[in-house]
């Protein structure tokens, strides 16, 4: 037997030993189980591996074998057999069916392999069996439940994850993250109400465990999102077991680089990558070296490429876990770490939880407070915080003139596509509203299909969900008494040439409550104008931001009535959109919203009052009192009905909710909407 790599004579003669005793049939299954987790704590994997696969040879007629054939396919897995470690899985399976922990690693090989239908099909054969009604039987049904949700998720067959996932939901309603993708699913597929109770499963149930993301989408509610996310950064990130040691003090001299660090799974093309890209390439390297580290797919791509080619230094901390990350980042001396993730995809969280840098910031990737205790600053402007709302956010408020960076070279495909090619007819007025069917809520559609029947030759142009979604907005329509054919599905394309498609429209209507962000941009870039109305939470808000900052504030209503008025009196009045479209156009190039370069110094100027009050010992302390007590507020009320409240009714709820608290259980007086007694 040749000598493997960094085996030592003691593993040597306990691997021997144990291939002698599992041929003269004298190594119980037990003892096989002990030498083989000697020999892979040992770092040799493959000896493990050989092991059960001598002991299964001379040993195939144990009662238990098939639990060997469980731990030979896990052991070849670890040494990099995949085929072998699926037919070791599939034998066990074959001796006793009724095993129930191959399935699931059996599914996982097969996804991993790229056989995602032998993998449902593992999974829910799994669940077929599981008749037995104990704690381990459950369990296993549970996991092989959500495995199945998860790639069919990904496989956009959204209704059949939902199904897995309720079943779960049905048998346990406190898994939160089954609840925040089975509500995610419900928006993707605008099945409204989308927090829809049963007898086993709760509102509040619901309400604890939907993501904040999903929370923004449905609820214009800041004080329940900002408890929201800092009840999931509490429960899902908590306080690392080990930080990395706090770093003495920095000072810099008068002409020191100020360090920034960019962190994000999106700098590549996606929206945040398209529009940081500018940015990036704008910043002053006089003042300021740039850092961005990666954690997003391992692909490349023409955006990816602008950047790393714009930074000073471009690091892919895919590879490392977050202890590694952090402490490059530490090493890299950062002296201003910004999180563009927040709590989005693939994002690395932890890895700020472990403060690797003086100054950590929110900004632009994420639409609300981070609600952690890491996080000092989150940028803004005095659009989508105005003054009076920081009692919404965690983090110390600071504001750049306009929040959201654009492209000023962004790529527009140079054929321009007909409202035939296009699936729209010729003459009609054509609104649009391009984000995605995550966005969109029943309050909304009620006042598209008011604004629709108001003026009958228009359509309404979408951008595509599933087929079964699609034919679930149009019945929407009808119930509505909208023609189902009026609603026209925008297929997804690339970034230029959805951009170069934009101008078949002739009025974007915004969603509420989670608006156009990077869409709305998109719109105004190519000459489209938006009609908005802000709520009282971020995401509700950064639409009336853009408008403003392109010159066309106007088109910033007051209220949802005053949205859909304005919206009719466009789309009946063509010589007055006229007006505001040549506005919209003649602005673009001046405006506000794509004067990238003010943004980056208004942005370099916020970082250096940062550093100032680091050095000056003035850091600022996320305010994170009474956030439990909000979050549990929160559970307690009708959240999709709270965009109907005035900002008054709103505030009086919160108080008398305060006080219903007070009363059983005294709360601090420091509470952010307690009206003192």
């Amino acid at each position: 037997m040749p000598i493997q790599p960094n085996e030592s004579e003691s593993a040597r003669a306990l691997f021997k030993n144990a291939i002698e005793k599992s041929f003269a049939r004298k190594l119980s299954i037990g003892d096989l189980f002990t030498v083989a987790a000697q020999l892979k704590a040992a770092g040799l994997e493959q000896r493990s591996a050989e092991l059960y696969k001598h002991w299964i040879a001379f040993n195939s007629d144990d009662p238990i074998v098939y639990a060997a054939y469980f731990n030979y396919a896990t052991a070849l897995a670890e040494s990099g057999d995949r085929p072998g470690a699926i037919n070791a899985l599939r034998e066990a399976i074959r001796i006793q069916p009724d095993f129930q922990p191959p399935y699931i690693n059996l599914g996982r090989l097969l996804e991993d392999s790229g056989q995602v239908g032998a993998a449902v099909t593992q999974w829910m054969a799994l669940v077929e069996r599981t008749s037995a009604i104990n704690g381990e039987s459950v369990a296993h049904k549970l996991s092989a439940l959500q495995q199945t949700g998860r790639v069919l998720e990904s496989l956009n067959k959204d209704e059949a994850a939902e199904d897995a996932l309720r079943q779960i939901l049905e048998v346990d309603p406190k898994r939160q993250e089954v609840v925040q993708h089975w509500i995610a699913l419900r928006q993707r597929q605008c099945k409204w109400p989308v927090v829809l109770p049963s007898e086993r499963v709760s509102v509040a149930d619901l309400a604890n465990g939907i993501s904040s993301l999903s929370l923004a989408n449905h609820a214009d509610d800041p004080m329940f999102q900002l408890a929201k996310a800092h009840h999931y950064e509490k429960r899902a990130i908590g306080r690392p077991e080990r930080r990395l040691p706090p770093s003495e003090a920095k000072r810099r001299r008068s002409g020191d680089k100020l360090r920034i660090g960019y962190v994000s799974s999106d700098l590549r093309e996606h929206a945040v990558g398209f529009a940081m890209t500018d940015v990036l390439e704008t910043h002053d390297r006089a003042h300021f070296e740039i850092h961005a580290y990666y954690c997003g797919i391992a692909r490349n791509d023409p955006t990816r490429e602008r950047i790393v080619a714009a930074v000073d230094r471009w690091t892919d901390i895919n590879g490392m876990d977050d202890e590694s990350a952090a402490r490059k980042i530490a090493e890299d001396e950062i002296d201003i770490l910004v999180d563009l993730n927040g709590y989005t995809k693939d994002a690395r969280t932890k890895v700020f939880s472990l403060r690797p840098a003086p100054v950590i910031v929110n900004w632009f990737g994420f639409p609300g407070a981070m609600g952690s205790p890491y996080h000092h600053y989150i940028i803004a402007d005095p659009v989508i915080i105005p003054e009076g709302s920081e009692i919404y956010y965690s983090e110390k408020v600071v504001r750049l003139p306009c929040y959201q960076p654009n492209d000023r070279k962004r790529v527009v495909a140079p054929n321009r596509p007909t409202r035939a090619e296009a699936g729209l007819p010729e003459n009609a007025f054509v609104y649009c509203s391009l984000n995605g069917m995550q966005k969109l809520t029943a309050l909304t559609f009620d006042r598209w299909a008011r604004i629709l029947t108001a003026v009958p030759e228009s359509v309404l142009w979408l951008l595509t969900g599933t087929e079964q979604t699609n034919a679930r907005v149009r019945e929407e329509a009808r119930k509505r008494g909208v023609a189902p054919e009026r609603i026209v599905f925008a297929e997804k394309m690339p970034n230029p040439q959805h951009l170069a498609r934009y101008p078949l429209a002739d009025l974007f209507l915004d969603n509420f409550p989670y608006g156009a962000h990077t869409t709305a941009a998109d719109s105004l870039w190519m000459g489209v104008p938006i009609i908005t109305f802000p709520g009282r939470s971020f995401a509700s808000r950064v639409c009336a931001s853009l408008v403003r900052a392109a010159g066309v504030g106007e088109l910033a209503c007051a209220s949802a009535e005053d949205y859909v008025a304005l919206a009719i009196e466009l789309g009946k009045d063509r010589r007055k959109l006229a007006g505001v479209r040549d506005k919209l156009t003649r602005a673009r190039d001046t405006s506000l919203l794509f004067d990238t370069p003010r943004l980056v110094g208004a942005l370099e100027g916020l970082y250096r009052g940062m550093w100032s009050d680091y050095e000056k010992g003035e850091l600022p302390r996320p305010d994170l009192r009474n956030l439990e007590l909000y979050h549990q507020i929160g559970l307690e009320l009708d959240l999709e009905k709270m965009e109907l409240l005035s900002d008054a009714d709103y505030h009086a709820l919160y108080q008398r909710k305060l006080a219903e608290w007070d009363a059983a259980y005294p709360i601090e007086p420091d509470a952010r909407m307690w009206r003192p007694r």
